[in-house]
């Protein structure tokens, strides 16, 4: 039975790497076509009723034409699409959070629709390590001073120096494929961790970190937090201005998950009172950032503040992993399988060339 399948792909998960994959998966069970999607050299947004699209339905429409299942990571899947290519049988979207595809449309209309959780945990893990150790030695800050031509000895002054991670107590909020792994490779470098997570199993991380049941205690314990939620209406700003005030002074704070789960102006107050010593954020509340933000501002004062452009996420093996994730999705459905990760309910897969044949 040969499938057909639509790889649309955009500049980081290229449709050629969802092909390859696909291909290793289903070896000659495939017949593959090609679309490439413009993000993110231009940003995605709203496409119809689904958010974090890239392209439109109109070159979608048309591409999906004749084909059983698609693949992708950010094509704009609304319930216009689905009624004008009702024999699309399977949707894989190579990401954790689906927000492209209207899913109960979908649902509805019995197309099977499946994800990638946790494709980028590792990235993610090892960007925000990098983060945690750019804000605890202060590199950016003394990268910056010899791209300026400045030969500055007084980072040795003992008010100037960094810190170090071993010996240091680092808190983390949420244990989930990031956290959990960041708590492993600190705890290697003989940090203390601590970890507030109320979904955690019982067990989880034994012998790595030290689970605690209140927030605030994890905040008032810890010399650096690093934020690893999922952000909810529980959990936006999380971090604010009383919380930040529990932390020791000179403490560090590091937001790699979402910029929703901090209130960015408590942290710029706390970095110019001293309350926090550095900060270092990988994402922000509105992206793209307002590049008058003053978390930016403080970075361009010469203030202990890393700044990247939601980037952790961002790797080689992310764009590999998720484009394995859902070919490996997509074969499981032919063979009549379960699927690994379901957002609707499994259907019987008949492809448009065995409806054809009956």
């Amino acid at each position: 039975m040969t499938v057909k399948v639509l790889a649309a792909g955009d500049n980081f998960i290229l449709p050629e790497t969802f092909s390859k994959a696909l291909a290793s998966e289903l070896g000659d069970r495939v017949d593959i076509s090609e679309l490439l999607l413009p993000w993110p050299d231009t940003p995605f947004g709203a496409v119809g009723e689904v958010d974090e699209a890239s392209g439109t339905e109109e070159e979608l429409i048309a591409a999906l034409d004749g084909r059983d299942a698609l693949v992708t990571q950010l094509a704009p899947v609304t319930e216009r699409v689905l009624d004008a290519v009702p024999g699309l049988r399977f949707i894989g979207v190579s990401r954790g959070g689906p927000t492209n595809i209207n899913v109960e449309a979908a649902r509805a209309r019995g197309v099977l629709v499946v994800n990638v959780p946790g494709r980028n945990g590792i990235a993610t893990a090892e960007m925000t390590l990098g983060l945690i150790l750019s804000a605890f030695r202060r590199i950016p800050l003394a990268h910056g001073t010899l791209l300026r031509r400045e030969w500055r000895g007084d980072f040795y002054r003992h008010d100037h120096v960094g810190r170090e991670v071993s010996g240091s107590t680092i808190g983390l909020v949420g244990a989930g494929a990031v956290g959990s792994h960041v708590a492993k490779v600190l705890a290697a470098m003989g940090a203390e961790v601590i970890v507030y997570d109320p979904y955690l199993p019982a067990g989880a991380l034994k012998g790595t970190a030290t689970v605690v049941s209140d927030v605030d205690d994890l905040f008032a314990r810890a010399d650096a937090v690093s934020i690893h939620a999922r952000l909810t209406p529980e959990t936006a700003q999380l971090v604010d201005a009383r919380r930040i005030g529990l932390m020791h002074p000179g403490s560090i704070l590091v937001n790699a998950a979402r910029g929703g789960l901090v209130d960015y102006d408590a942290v710029a107050d706390a970095l110019e009172s001293g309350q926090l010593g550095a900060a270092a954020f990988d994402v922000f509340p509105d992206e793209p950032v307002n590049m008058d933000e003053r978390i930016l501002q403080l970075a361009r004062q010469g203030y202990d503040v890393v700044c990247t452009p939601h980037i952790a996420g961002a790797s080689t093996q992310t764009a590999e992993r998720a484009a394995s994730g859902v070919a490996r999705e997509l074969r499981l459905a032919l063979d009549g399988a379960q699927p690994m990760h379901p957002l609707t309910d499994a259907q019987p897969f008949v492809t448009s060339t065995a409806r054809a044949e009956r």
